[in-house]
C-alpha cells in the first residue's frame, strides 16, 4: 500500500531555532541579576578545514545566544603534552564552564587520552568515558550532542515512539551506540525496540525496511534506498557527505540516505542539509547551559573521589 500523503519534513534549522531562542533567553534573564554569562571553550590543532568551519559556527551561534566563546587554536605540530597542559588549565578554571576538544586530533596525539583528561563536569560533548557509563546507566549526564539533537528533533515533532520498532545503522561511539541506548530507555519519546546495526549486519535490508524509526549514521552516501524502507517509516538521516555536482558551486551535499526515492514513502523525513545537523551545535549550547546551572548537580557530585580511583 503506497503512501499517498506528503511526508512530513522535520526541519531542524526552524527547531534548533527555536531552542536557540529558549537559550538567549535565560542568558539575558542571568545578565539581569548581575550574574556572568555562560562560558563555552573549543579546543582545535591543526587547520582541518571541516573542523575549523564547525568550530567558527559554533563560535557564532555561541555569542548569538550571549554566552562568552573562546577558541583556541593550535599548530598542528602541538606535542600531547602541551595539549593536556591546556586541558588541565581548562579543568581548573573556574570562568570556564564547558569545553570541547575538535576531533580528529594528530596522529601522534592519543585521542583517547585527551578525551579522558577533559574534566566530566566540563565535557559538554559528552565524551569523556564516565559521562557515557552514566548515560547507559540512565544517570544523570551530558549526552553527546548529535544524539541529542536527534532526541530533540522527536520530541519537538512530536513523533511517536512507544513501543516502536527503532532501527540504527552504524555503531560509532559519537552517534549510533548512544543513539540506541537512549531509544531503548523507559523514558520520553524512547521506549523503542531497538536494532543496532553496522557494516557486519547479515539481512541489512530485511531489517531496516522492518523499521518504524530509521536513524542513519552509517557514513555511506545514498546507502539507504526506498526498497529499504517501509511504508510510513519516520526516517533521521545523519549523514552529510559533500559530492561534485554540475551546479555553479561544482558540488551539493547529500546525506546517508536517497532522500528524493525514500521521502515519498515515508511519514517524516529530515533532509540534508538542514535536518540533524543545525541540532548538533545548539544542543551542545544546551549542555553549556545545563554545565553553567550546575544541572549536573549531581552529574559528577563525587567527581574528585572518581577521578582519583580512576587514575590509579
Amino acid at each position: 500500500m503506497e503512501n499517498n500523503s506528503k511526508p512530513i519534513l522535520i526541519d531542524g534549522r526552524i527547531i534548533a531555532k527555536t531552542i536557540k531562542e529558549e537559550i538567549k533567553q535565560e542568558v539575558q534573564n542571568i545578565l539581569a541579576e548581575g550574574k556572568r554569562p555562560p562560558h563555552l571553550v573549543a579546543v582545535i590543532v591543526g587547520e582541518n578545514g571541516a573542523s575549523l568551519s564547525y568550530v567558527a559556527s559554533k563560535e557564532k551561534q555561541s555569542k548569538e545566544v550571549g554566552f562568552t566563546s573562546s577558541v583556541y587554536r593550535f599548530p598542528e605540530t602541538i606535542s600531547e603534552k602541551q595539549l593536556l597542559e591546556t586541558l588541565d588549565f581548562l579543568n581548573k578554571d573556574p570562568e570556564v564552564d564547558g569545553y570541547i576538544v575538535q576531533l580528529p586530533l594528530p596522529k601522534h596525539i592519543n585521542e583517547r587520552k585527551v578525551l579522558e583528561a577533559i574534566a566530566p563536569s566540563k565535557d559538554v560533548d559528552g565524551f569523556h568515558p564516565s559521562n557515557g557509563g552514566r548515560m547507559m546507566l540512565g544517570m544523570p549526564t551530558y549526552i553527546p550532542a548529535t544524539p541529542y539533537g536527534i532526541k530533540q528533533l522527536l520530541e519537538r515533532s512530536e513523533i511517536e515512539t512507544e513501543g516502536k520498532h527503532c532501527v540504527v545503522l552504524g555503531r560509532s561511539n559519537i552517534v549510533g551506540t548512544p543513539m540506541a541506548i537512549l531509544m531503548s530507555r523507559n523514558s520520553k519519546k524512547a521506549n523503542c525496540t531497538v536494532t543496532l546495526c553496522h557494516s557486519k549486519t547479515k539481512n541489512i535490508k530485511e531489517i531496516c525496511s522492518s523499521a518504524d524509526i530509521l536513524i542513519v549514521a552509517i557514513g555511506k552516501p545514498e546507502f539507504v534506498t526506498a526498497d529499504m524502507v517501509k511504508e510510513g517509516a519516520v526516517v533521521i538521516d545523519v549523514g552529510i557527505h559533500r559530492v561534485k555536482a554540475d551546479n555553479e558551486k561544482g558540488y551539493k551535499i547529500i546525506g546517508d540516505v536517497k532522500f528524493d526515492e525514500v521521502a515519498p514513502k515515508c511519514k517524516a523525513i529530515t533532509p540534508v542539509p538542514g535536518g540533524v545537523g543545525p541540532m548538533t551545535i545548539v544542543s551542545l549550547l544546551d549542555n553549556t547551559m545545563k554545565a553553567y546551572k550546575h544541572e549536573r548537580s549531581s552529574i559528577m557530585s563525587k567527581e574528585k573521589t572518581y577521578l582519583k580511583w580512576y587514575n590509579k
